[in-house]
């Protein structure tokens, strides 16, 4: 196996590096005093309008998106260095189109949503969301009682979605829901295209996150939706939904690989600056230790993700290295970011550095897309081929 990155690979992490080195980190003090005056953690109208440009310009738009829709359709192995660059900061952007949802409309549209929805949303003219947890439901697509009824030619969707992100922004939103109670996840779960507007479906409310993040609650109330909207085959929703988070949770791989690395990094400088008790930092075993242990959790880390990746682009079963490097990658870089806080005592706990939302960006991702517990469990079942 070959573990260098091609050249056209290697020159796009290296583009996606000076990108964020040169306009999402000059951002990253107004982001910190946005969060710490309460106001959560975003960027203006104006500033992503300039990071739009500058990023489109670079080429870096629909890095995955199909060809013949203006798009690169790169592998999963070039996208990890991407993503590790993007993850290394606090500011907020993604590269459109956001690559999860896009995954998962290339798996299931149909010609007319093929016109009407990957097609843009491919060229980064729309915003996408996707509801699946409930409340009460979490992580068990079983516990799902969200419901699709066939009335004449459409679909009435009734039930309640939590902890969705980009809800109330969003210009469509996948709703999961269940259209065969008898058969549930197996084989009784759909995916449905519900446009922002539509009648019935009401943003309850905004929940703020850790890290200034937020996420809503959205009701469906009797939304009325065509049937043309149905996105695949009816009860046939859950494949294309696992689709959808196994490219989202390698992408936490990534970003959890990238902030480990930022905040290794930031401790490699600050250490031998910071003296006490008449010695640099640097020259205690603990710090030094601190070091070492990050470099070789990240370097294990990157090595998990990249197998992965290319496992994945062979066309391979990758759940179970996707559940395992989900909870390495995630406690990996909460670790490391815990301890570099650490190294930095005091200022470390300030929210005039960016390690504190390093570290609730890292908790958040410990729990959402599946916490870690399941994702063992899944790994557990696979090993010893048991059901629970």
């Amino acid at each position: 196996m070959d573990f260098a990155l091609s050249d056209e690979h290697r020159m796009l992490k290296e583009l996606t590096q000076r990108f964020v080195k040169d306009e999402l980190m000059p951002l990253e003090a107004k982001v910190l005093a946005r969060e710490a005056d309460g106001k959560g953690i975003h960027i203006t109208k104006e500033e992503k309008a300039r990071v739009d440009e500058v990023s489109q310009k670079l080429g870096l738009w629909g890095l995955d998106a199909p060809e013949e829709m203006g798009g690169f359709d790169l592998p999963q192995v070039a996208l990890i260095g991407v993503n590790e660059a993007m993850g290394s900061t606090i500011t907020p952007y993604t590269l459109p189109p956001d690559s999860p949802n896009l995954r998962m409309l290339m798996a299931t549209v149909n010609e007319p949503q093929r016109e009407a929805y990957l097609a843009p949303y491919a060229a980064g003219k729309t915003v996408s969301a996707i509801g699946i947890s409930e409340p009460g439901a979490g992580a068990d697509p079983a516990g799902m009682i969200t419901r699709a009824v066939r009335d004449g030619d459409d679909w009435v969707i009734t039930g309640r979605k939590i902890w969705t992100s980009r809800a109330a922004e969003a210009d469509f939103t996948i709703v999961m829901a269940v259209t065969d109670k008898e058969k549930g996840a197996r084989g009784g779960m759909s995916a449905f295209l519900v446009d922002k507007g539509t009648p019935g479906f009401n943003v309850l409310r905004r929940i703020p996150m850790i890290g200034g993040a937020f996420t809503y609650e959205v009701a469906l109330d009797d939304c009325r939706v065509p049937g043309w909207k149905l996105l695949g085959v009816e009860g046939q929703g859950f494949a294309p939904m696992q689709v959808r988070l196994s490219t989202r949770r390698m992408e936490m791989a990534a970003w959890c690989i990238g902030l480990a690395q930022r905040a290794l990094d930031m401790m490699c400088e600050y250490a031998p600056q910071r003296v006490t008790f008449g010695e640099p930092l640097s020259h205690r075993q603990a710090v030094q230790w601190w070091a070492a242990d990050a470099a070789m959790k990240i370097h294990a880390a990157r090595l998990m993700a990249y197998d992965c990746a290319w496992k994945l682009d062979q066309g391979r079963d990758v759940r179970q290295e996707i559940s395992m490097i989900k909870v390495f990658a995630t406690e990996m870089a909460w670790e490391v970011i815990d301890q570099a806080m650490q190294c930095f005592g005091a200022m470390g706990m300030t929210k005039e550095m960016p390690l504190q939302l390093m570290a609730s960006s890292v908790r958040n991702m410990r729990i959402y897309d599946g916490p870690s517990e399941v994702h063992r469990m899944v790994v557990a079942r696979n090993l010893m081929g048991t059901k629970r």
